[in-house]
């Protein structure tokens, strides 16, 4: 993990410029954990946080009692996907704090009083991926989290805890959890607090109401009574009460025993000014368009093995987990780094058999072989980093395309999709029409936040058009039969084709980017709210609007003047 810092970071207000933000890189490893580390004790791992608190991503703060910025959570990050796949014996996961009577204050002020919008949104949308990520392994990858709060747990540090299965707080007469950030900071909690105190802990609304005004929080009995947390433990016996329920979240997973772990190496990854490219994803940046062209390389017939023996020799180099890596990575780098850059042009390459043998994998051995499993689930998490990503998304599928399967999901998780019907003229004569594949894995392996399908999200209250292309599970639709399946938004010709494509991505780029990204988010979600999509959609909305109002972030705001001694100056309005 490194930033470039060419500049300070921007203030509050301060337009975003290449030459002002940070460019940030997501790889990291244990070797160069400055924040974090991890033990494993056979089936259960312990993951302490220890924040160096002159470890910031960016000038300008300091990391005190265990605050966390973007570079902390990029560890924290890294830690869960090399507990999935290089750690395959772990059963339960105990986070807990390596400084003694402080578990973790949350974000640090300082920085977000110092960061730019972007910065800021990029940040609370990246830690709340993150936590979402470790409530699925619990529900996915049979490693369950227990939160052993040592100390205190404030804000975002209780949001933390929140994300785990249970939380332990050890009593001590000082020790408390506490979402301060209404009466503090006059801005919510930025990672799920809110949602999950009610959705999850099923805490009462006139209870959550009270301890969300509450800066101080609470301990002891009361905490467990208004069920903040599950347990408090004396010190005495804290840490046999912790391994105690450690080894009965193990007792409850059905991981392998005896399965052995695969390694995460580096990424390879060559940066250009106008590209970003890996063995298996292309991304061609077009600055005067405002454009990212995203291209996956499907793999060739016969080169993605079938066999788990060659599955797991083969590790991160198995075409399926290394393109998912890749992917991950390009998501974040263009999310955080290219803030210009509105419309995403979705492709893939290669054939249709070689995407489908991505499908039968999943289909055979994903509900019995942990590394499948660990694989489909990694997928599905980053479509989802895809589905809440504030960019224009647009499918292109023409000949030469592999939209089959699984890869078909990046084309459904888009705003619209073009298809080319027939060939371009000036192809050679063994060019075939694009087609696109509807396999079963479309019909529920990688469900969106708000639980559906990205086929019922896009025909979210007709069933029977759903039920209609089930039927029609591996057959090859060209452009004409996609359009009138309902499957793409368009179907041009040759003639048309590059002229359509012109005219949209002009279109796009002359809209308000804000109205967008409302506009987009709104229509991706359909249907029934979960956790997720409250965090990702209310939730996120409404901190979005008020981490640019004077209020939070002005020079009189709660922000600013946080810990001057000097209270904020609120514009009294309720708006």
């Amino acid at each position: 993990m490194t930033v470039v810092e060419d500049a300070p970071a921007p203030t509050p207000g301060e337009q975003a410029h290449p030459e002002t933000v940070p460019q940030v890189d997501f790889d990291t490893d244990p070797t160069r954990y400055r924040h974090w580390r991890l033990e494993v004790d056979g089936e259960t791992a312990w993951v302490y946080l220890d924040v160096a608190e002159d470890g910031g991503l960016v000038p300008g703060y300091e990391l005190k009692l265990n605050s966390y910025d973007l570079g902390v959570d990029i560890e924290l990050y890294d830690i869960t996907q090399r507990l999935r796949f290089s750690h395959p014996e772990v059963r339960s996961v105990v986070l807990t704090s390596g400084k003694d009577s402080n578990f973790c204050a949350g974000a640090n002020i300082r920085m977000l009083a110092q960061s730019s919008h972007p910065w800021k949104v990029n940040f609370c949308k990246f830690t709340n991926e993150t936590r979402n990520g470790i409530e699925d392994m619990t529900a996915h990858s049979g490693q369950t989290w227990v939160a052993a709060l040592n100390g205190t747990a404030a804000g975002g540090g209780y949001e933390m805890a929140l994300a785990c299965e249970t939380i332990l707080l050890v009593n001590d007469r000082s020790s408390a959890v506490a979402l301060p950030e209404v009466p503090l900071l006059g801005v919510l909690p930025g990672t799920g607090g809110l949602t999950r105190v009610t959705d999850k802990r099923h805490v009462r609304k006139d209870r959550a109401d009270i301890f969300a005004t509450k800066s101080e929080g609470f301990q002891g009995p009361k905490a467990v009574e208004w069920k903040l947390v599950d347990e408090t433990v004396s010190r005495k016996q804290w840490d046999e009460t912790v391994r105690a329920r450690a080894a009965e979240a193990a007792a409850t997973s059905n991981r392998p025993a005896d399965a052995q772990g695969i390694e995460l190496p580096p990424l390879q990854r060559e940066v250009t000014e106008d590209a970003i490219t890996y063995p298996n994803v292309r991304c061609a940046i077009d600055r005067q368009a405002r454009t990212a062209t995203i291209t996956v390389l499907g793999p060739e017939p016969g080169t993605v093995p079938e066999s788990l023996d060659r599955i797991h020799a083969l590790g991160a180099d198995f075409w399926p987990l290394a393109m998912t890596r890749e992917l991950d990575d390009l998501i974040l780098r263009l999310r955080t780094n290219e803030l210009d850059i509105g419309t995403w042009l979705i492709k893939t390459q290669g054939s249709v058999e070689g995407a489908l043998a991505f499908e039968r994998v999943i289909a055979e051995h994903s509900g019995s072989d942990w590394l499948v499993n660990e694989i489909r689930h990694y997928f599905k998490r980053t479509l989802k980093r895809l589905d809440v990503t504030s960019r224009s998304l647009i499918a292109l599928v023409e000949p030469g395309s592999c939209f089959a399967g699984a890869l078909l999901e990046l084309a459904l998780a888009c705003d619209r999709q073009y298809m080319l019907e027939g060939i371009f003229e000036d192809a050679d004569e063994e060019q075939e029409p694009a087609q696109i594949v509807v396999t079963e894995s479309t019909f529920g392996a990688f469900p969106m936040g708000n639980g559906l399908t990205r086929l019922q999200s896009r025909f979210y209250g007709d069933d029977e058009t759903v039920a209609a292309l089930h039927e029609r599970v591996g057959e090859r639709l060209t452009g004409a039969e996609a359009e009138e399946a309902g499957l793409v938004t368009d179907a041009p010709d040759d003639i048309d084709w590059e002229d359509e494509i012109r005219i949209l991505l002009e279109e796009r780029a002359s809209l308000s980017p804000d109205a967008l990204t409302g506009m987009e988010a709104n229509h991706r979600f359909v249907g029934p709210e979960t956790m997720e999509t409250r965090i990702f959609g209310r939730l996120t909305a409404w901190q979005n609007w008020i981490f640019i109002r004077p209020n939070a972030s002005g020079a009189e705001g709660a922000l600013r003047r946080y810990g001057t001694g000097r209270k904020a100056d609120f514009d009294k309005k309720r708006v």
